[in-house]
């Protein structure tokens, strides 16, 4: 298993600075509509580490160290990083926040993850403050742009012990199967095994020490990129590219005018850019790769050949921190294949039994580290939660609920997903989130929540509603319901499809049977009663 020798993220960094204190770590493209370094900035490995090293003596001052937790709302900011590795120095665990998030989603990762302290952008200091109000306990709240001299000290001292490998490196939440989202602990070992898994896979994903720029437009409060491709620079002297968002019209522009190497794409990416018009950077960039999910295959071949370089699919979880990768030939990009197990990352696909199917047959994903240690390299578990992290890992193996086939040569193929999650533009939405949001609305009698195909996310939230009697089930109502979850949840959460029924068939103990809700071959969204709610999704 590909690893990289040190204690702690900061230590590694530390000696990427040694070798490579010039080059660039961290990059923001220009973008004159930005409030922040409109006209883009580079930062280099030792600005980086400088900064890093002024908070930590800062956050040192206050008494911040050893398995503390700060939550950091800095949106897509390179200084974020100096914050990062300062906590990290000090052996203090950094819990990202959602920009989209709205207070109650942001009430509950704050009482949950217990942060000692808030540090966020100005914009967002009132909603943070109004969030700590709610709290059993106090939660100051500082701003990122002009974080004070002398921060608020921690509520809770700090651990006395040094920080190591097993340190909690960074707090993650990621959807599941129930309404709440889990909080993935994810150590020191764990950061810097994905970050060598990256950097080691070779293929077409090799990794040239001290050359690549990678564009990487996924924010900082997910794995892939505050984790996967951040840690391999770390570790490669390479330079993160990072955009505030995907923008079809700037994505070219930007790969040249950052001098990209490589890319990381959703597979929303791939329809968009195929239906923009041409543009004469779209064949003057320096792009050798692009890693990243859920391209559809039959634009797979179009998108190579119009843009001159290969997407390679991968498969991964927070949970996993590695990833199984497409990066050899054949990859058969006319199918869902994403790769082999390689380097010591056992995969098997099972039955509902829990048994080993043939080849060809669909099953459950089931992965582990071979050895005797399986859980190594994997995140350390779910926050406040044993009994959900020892299910996940019945058997030695870790379930990733996802459902794949395996082929006679190793070969795995993405089938679907197992669990209520939908996946929209790569945002993992549990169903049952956005049912109890909706539940609570006085007009809602009962609610399920579905995911529906969609030609540019992948997938669309579909809520079937059953209405409170005297309520009209019309548009007007459809529209209020979509107000009240957009209110309440991230945007991205919010039904783009609402369907009102009269009931909903469910089992002998009550248990709502979503499979039997429309009949066999029926597209919900073709109903005439089927209120298309998309156009009203959009980010505040």
């Amino acid at each position: 298993m590909p690893q990289a020798s040190f204690a702690t993220v900061h230590a590694a960094f530390a000696e990427a600075v040694r070798r490579w204190p010039d080059n660039g770590f961290v990059c923001a493209p220009p973008a004159p509509e930005r409030d922040y370094h409109p006209a883009g900035v580079e930062l280099t490995f030792r600005q980086v580490f400088d900064g890093a090293e002024a908070l930590r003596r800062r956050y040192a001052a206050a008494g911040y160290g050893h398995r503390h937790r700060v939550a950091l709302l800095p949106e897509q900011r390179p200084e974020f990083f100096c914050h990062y590795l300062a906590l990290n120095a000090l052996g203090a665990s950094i819990v990202p926040i959602n920009p989209d998030y709205r207070h109650d989603e942001m009430c509950y990762q704050m009482q949950h993850s217990e942060a000692q302290l808030a540090v966020t952008l100005a914009k967002r200091q009132d909603d943070l403050r109004r969030v700590a109000a709610t709290l059993d306990r106090a939660l100051p709240v500082v701003g990122f742009e002009a974080l004070p001299e002398r921060l608020p000290p921690p509520a809770a001292p700090a651990a006395n012990d040094p920080p190591g490998p097993a340190s909690e490196a960074a707090l993650l939440y990621t959807s599941g199967t129930t309404g709440r989202p889990k909080g993935c602990v994810l150590s020191n070992e764990y950061v810097l095994t994905s970050g060598a898994w990256y950097r080691d896979t070779g293929g077409l994903l090799t990794i040239r020490p001290g050359v690549e720029r990678i564009y990487n437009p996924l924010p900082l409060f997910h794995m892939n990129c505050l984790i996967g491709t951040a840690t391999a620079l770390m570790l490669s002297g390479g330079c993160l590219i990072l955009p505030a968002r995907f923008q079809p019209a700037r994505w070219w522009p930007d790969l040249v005018a950052t001098r990209a190497t490589a890319c990381h794409y959703l597979g929303i990416v791939a329809p968009v850019l195929l239906n923009q018009p041409p543009v004469p950077e779209e064949t003057e960039h320096a792009v050798r790769f692009g890693l990243g999910a859920g391209i559809e295959p039959e634009l797979h071949a179009a998108f190579e050949t119009r843009f001159g370089f290969p997407l390679v699919e991968v498969w991964g979880m927070t949970e996993t921190g590695r990833f199984l990768t497409n990066h050899l030939e054949p990859r058969r990009v006319e199918t869902r294949a994403f790769g082999r197990p390689r380097d010591g990352l056992l995969a098997k696909v099972v039955d509902d039994s829990e048994q080993e199917v043939p080849a060809g047959q669909e099953g459950e994903l089931l992965v582990r580290s071979a050895g005797d240690e399986p859980r190594r390299g994997f995140f350390s578990g779910y926050l406040k939660n044993e009994a959900a992290t020892e299910e996940a890992w019945r058997g030695g193996w870790f379930h990733t609920g996802d459902v794949v086939r395996q082929d006679a040569e190793g070969m795995l193929y993405f089938v679907d997903r197992k669990r209520n999650i939908i996946r929209r533009s790569g945002e993992n939405i549990a169903g049952a989130e956005v049912e109890a949001c909706l539940q609570a609305h006085p007009e809602v009698a009962q609610v399920a929540v579905l995911a529906v195909p969609d030609a540019l996310r992948d997938e669309e939230v579909l809520a079937c509603v059953v209405a409170m009697p005297g309520a009209a089930g019309d548009a007007a109502q459809a529209v209020r319901l979509f107000d009240w979850c957009f209110e309440r949840l991230a945007y991205y959460k919010a039904p783009g499809w609402l369907v009102f029924v009269d009931g909903l068939p469910t089992t002998g103990t009550q248990k709502i049977q979503k499979q039997n809700i429309f009949p066999p071959g029926q597209d919900p969204r073709a109903r005439p009663d089927a209120h298309d709610l998309r156009s009203r999704k959009k980010r505040r």
